[in-house]
């Protein structure tokens, strides 16, 4: 039931205020949102285009012919009220490093990925460690579709449909021991196909973390899909995590080993620059990078460079689900 309340708040996308660490009072409008983004429909068709405007349509509609569809009905329950950014800037302006570091070089290199055949290997501290099929993993849960707020650490955000299931489900699956206090996600890196390797920027494989509690929340997805197809090259094929109300590089990409450990596991990008990038690295406006402010943000494909930047929300505006994850914790330190 509490998560059920804190649910109805996540569709306002009502901000914490900056002291508050504990979820506040729900407000009462969530049936007016409903009806506005067209959930009536939704819920009886499990079809994300009953939320588009008719113009929009067409943009959601085979975004990429050639590619695999993926069939997923949409979860109300974690629909931003955003606009949707559309699939050619999702999938044209990315972060991944392992194909170059300008934002374009994904969409220019990802080809030479290779996301079949693909096995993730699940071990550590679990009582049920094995190698999944990609196909297996698939088939694990029913697949949903999830629209999530996205930021990064730059100052850009998007709004984007993902398609997956809650990587608690998998954990549930797989057992975990009383010593498993973390979750590591280790990437693929195999210069044959990642050209981006050969720049030593990091240290590779690309490795990131959750602690265990982070991992099991219901907003964490394993996510193997986007607008309605299966998972492009250059956003993380065949298999990443999204954390919505983390920055995003937290979301590991082209995933090859999912770790259970006691520790708190060593992560690239906080191993590179620890004062610039910290572990939990939640979005808070109220914690400034040391190059740039959090404060505001820029969405990519609607703001203009002249139009005013939006106000960040506190953790991404899903302070109702994970706030009180960081009760009691300062969230300047453990940035």
């Amino acid at each position: 039931m509490l998560i059920k309340r804190a649910q109805r708040k996540l569709l306002t996308g009502e901000d914490l205020r900056a002291g508050e660490i504990t979820p506040q009072s729900v407000f009462e409008n969530r049936r007016r949102l409903l009806q506005a983004a067209g959930m009536a429909g939704l819920a009886a068709t499990g079809s994300f285009l009953g939320l588009a405007s008719p113009a929009a349509r067409a943009s959601f509609a085979s975004p990429d012919p050639a590619a695999h569809k993926l069939a997923a009905a949409t979860n109300p329950n974690f629909v931003a009220p955003d606009k949707v950014t559309s699939f050619k800037d999702i999938t044209t302006f990315n972060n991944f490093y392992e194909f170059g570091t300008d934002k374009s070089d994904p969409s220019q290199h990802a080809g030479t990925l290779r996301p079949h055949p693909w096995r993730v290997s699940v071990e550590g501290e679990v009582k049920n460690a094995r190698v999944y099929d990609i196909d297996e993993l698939l088939k694990l849960a029913p697949l949903e579709e999830r629209v999530y707020r996205m930021r990064c650490v730059e100052g850009w955000s998007m709004v984007i449909p993902w398609i997956g299931f809650p990587l608690a489900d998998l954990i549930k699956r797989v057992e975990p021991t009383g010593n498993a206090k973390y979750v590591q996600f280790i990437t693929l890196a195999d210069t044959s196909q990642m050209p981006g390797l050969s720049d030593p920027i990091l240290n590779w494989p690309y490795s990131e973390g959750l602690r265990m509690d982070e991992a099991m929340n219901p907003l964490t997805l394993l996510t193997v899909g986007l607008y309605g197809q299966v998972l492009p090259n250059q956003n993380g094929a065949p298999v990443r995590i999204v954390v919505p109300w983390k920055y995003g590089f937290k979301g590991a990409k082209s995933i090859v080993k999912i770790r259970f450990i006691d520790k708190e596991p060593p992560t690239s990008w906080n191993t590179y620059a620890p004062n610039e990038y910290g572990f939990y690295s939640n979005v808070n406006p109220n914690v400034d990078h040391p190059r740039w402010s959090q404060a505001t943000e820029r969405r990519i494909g609607e703001d203009g460079f002249f139009t005013p930047k939006r106000k960040t929300l506190m953790f991404n505006g899903y302070g109702s689900l994970v706030a009180s994850m960081y009760q009691g914790m300062d969230l300047r330190r453990n940035f």
